[in-house]
């Protein structure tokens, strides 16, 4: 058993090491938890962690102490469909709208943030929220597309 944690903490140091070298900004102590892909716009706060198998596409911007679950997916831009003339596939992407995290947030398993959203500090994100619009600092928010179901804050 010992020898499985030992490897383990090697992988994420691996992992880690590799990732400072791709994304634009990587802070201290970050977990990046085997199988995640992101690109280069990602900047990764303080002790903040991206979870197994998850997705971030593009101009992402994690605080500091975020804790992702598994296959959450983060989206900046996606397809172009206005026209009913031309196959979807031939239309191209939408720009990208940038994604900001707050500090402090915990984002639940599958969660999948579309683009533009800001989520404040201190939010919690239920398991399998599709986050579409902005949800307030210290809110926890869930269901499809999410929804703020309550404040964190103990004057609400």
């Amino acid at each position: 058993m010992a020898a499985s944690k030992q490897t383990y903490g090697v992988c994420q140091e691996i992992e880690s090491f590799f990732a400072r070298r791709i994304i634009s900004k990587c802070g201290k102590d970050v977990n990046i938890e085997h199988n995640a892909s992101f690109t280069p716009g990602l900047e990764l706060g303080d002790r903040s962690g991206i979870g197994i198998n998850c997705e971030i596409n593009g101009s992402v911007k994690i605080g500091n102490c975020v804790m992702m679950g598994p296959e959450v997916v983060i989206y900046t831009s996606g397809h172009t469909f206005d026209s009913i003339d031309a196959p979807m596939m031939d239309q191209g992407d939408t720009a990208e709208r940038p994604v900001t995290i707050g500090n402090d947030v915990w984002l639940g398993r599958r969660v999948i943030i579309m683009p533009g959203v800001n989520i404040g500090d201190g939010c919690v994100i239920g398991a399998g929220a599709v986050v579409t619009k902005d949800i307030p600092a210290y809110s926890v928010a869930a269901g499809v597309p999410a929804k703020v179901i309550k404040s964190r804050l103990k004057d609400e």
